[in-house]
């Protein structure tokens, strides 16, 4: 169901999912599969609602929404639901000598209500995918979508309850005064994703009920391109990756570090793919994205204002439109290198070499990705070992979260905790130690009194 009422409402409704966790109804694995099969049938069922939404909200095609969104879900689930019976099993360890007779082992319960609050820039996957997570778990849900995707918002709201139990999920719709009332619930968990401002807003709400928060955050994602990277491909990808969902993508490549010796190289090739893709006028594309809102637009235009543009710089508010935009020549102090740009915007600076690019990303905040272009193996290893970042890839862009077995989340300013796969169910569960001590022997070593057991210790330990 919808909760839009007032704060009373919210706090029945969590009262409510506490109620259901409490009596036990989303603890057994059969309880979590058939709820995730009713997820998967959902997205299939319903995938015209789906593309509709974000064709309405983001201009985005039934290929890309296929691709980011509801394919993304489906296989997230399809990997869950056949790996959840070995996730859900206890997990032995190995028992000291100390403790025997026993048997030790790690009990992994869920935490209760979680609360995931959305972003509006892939508003499907970005709410589910954690919910799926959570169910997994066990829990019961809370789903906040964006109110900036308020047709995604509003079909969330209308088709999600029917295909799950909704003793246990709900869905909340609203602004940011809603998003407020809900921080003031105490929750076991908490899964924002979203800006950095935000998320310090999330954690401070978290911290007045110790509860444990994952942040999807972002930052500037670095591409890194050597000298002795394959031009074509590298221009390609990174094209593919900054231009999808029309630069709104937390992962994309946000600025280019180019070696000189490629510089112009690279940057013709860039300007050949986005025309490759969208044709000499962007805005007629039936595959290209559109900016959410007015506000955004604004933003992005007055981050173009005053630069060196290669290829794109025109817009038009009314159409939320701003065409593919590469910069070159850019002052790394300038404003469009001093926050994520978050829109089709592409700033190509000229880095002297590998070690250079290394210290410039390692001087700004941690990004959630860093992608790094090179024939080089050492200098790949290099990069990788010698940088900090939530993910990364090499020789590709954005790769990295479609992998389910990898973890995704980020570091320092670009997040906390990581999900998708076994690490989202980790990540919305608890692991309780356990030892089961034998009462048939009772080793006197551990009781007083201690005259003459020292030596006798230290052999067992």
């Amino acid at each position: 169901m919808t909760e839009l009422s007032g704060a009373q409402d919210l706090g029945q409704t969590v009262a409510r999912l506490r109620r259901t966790f409490t009596e036990g109804v989303t603890r057994p694995l059969s309880w979590r599969l058939t709820q995730l099969r009713q997820i998967q049938r959902m997205i299939v069922e319903r995938e015209d609602a789906w593309q509709q939404a974000m064709k309405a909200d983001l201009g985005k095609c039934a290929l890309e929404t296929h691709l980011t969104e509801t394919g993304f879900l489906l296989a997230e689930l399809r990997h869950t639901i056949a790996n959840l019976p070995d996730w859900v099993r206890r997990e032995k360890v190995s028992t000291p000598l100390l403790v025997f007779p026993a048997s030790s082992y790690v009990e992994r319960q869920p935490l209760g209500v979680a609360l995931i609050i959305g972003p509006w820039n892939y508003p499907l996957h970005l709410s589910l995918a954690p919910m799926i997570a959570a169910i997994a778990a066990g829990n019961c849900v809370v789903v906040k979508p964006s109110e900036h995707a308020p047709v995604t918002s509003a079909a969330i709201a209308a088709i999600l309850p029917d295909y799950v139990d909704q003793r246990a999920v709900a869905v909340v719709e609203g602004d940011y005064k809603v998003a407020g009332a809900l921080l003031n619930e105490r929750f076991d968990h908490i899964f924002f994703t979203g800006g950095t401002a935000i998320g310090r807003i999330v954690m401070t709400a978290a911290a007045k009920h110790l509860t444990p928060v994952v942040l999807e955050l972002g930052g500037k994602c670095p591409c890194i391109v050597d000298a002795s990277a394959d031009i074509d491909l590298a221009a390609r990808r990174i094209t593919w990756g900054r231009f999808l969902n029309c630069g709104q993508t937390c992962i994309a490549p946000d600025y280019v570090l180019a070696h000189p010796a490629i510089e112009d190289a690279l940057i013709d090739r860039i300007v050949h793919y986005v025309r490759k893709f969208y044709g000499d006028d962007p805005q007629q594309s039936p595959d290209y994205a559109r900016i959410i809102n007015g506000n955004h637009h604004d933003r992005l235009t007055g981050l173009i204002e005053g630069q060196n543009v290669v290829i794109g710089g025109k817009s038009d508010r009314d159409q939320r439109y701003i065409a593919p935009t590469i910069l070159r020549d850019v002052d790394p102090e300038s404003p469009v290198m001093q926050e994520e740009i978050f829109g089709p915007i592409l700033p190509v600076l000229q880095i002297a070499d590998v070690d250079a690019a290394i210290d410039f990303v390692n001087a700004r905040p941690r990004p959630l990705g860093l992608y790094l272009f090179t024939g080089s193996r050492s200098q790949a290893e290099r990069v990788i070992t010698q940088t900090t970042s939530g993910g990364a890839a090499i020789n590709d862009v954005i790769a990295q979260i479609g992998v389910p077995e990898l973890p995704f989340g980020g570091v320092g300013d670009s997040g906390m905790g990581g999900y998708h796969g076994r690490h989202g169910f980790e990540c919305f569960s608890h692991r309780k130690g356990v030892v089961d001590k034998s009462t048939h022997l009772d080793v006197a070593i551990r009781y007083p009194p201690y005259a003459n057991k020292l030596r006798w210790l230290r052999k067992l330990q």
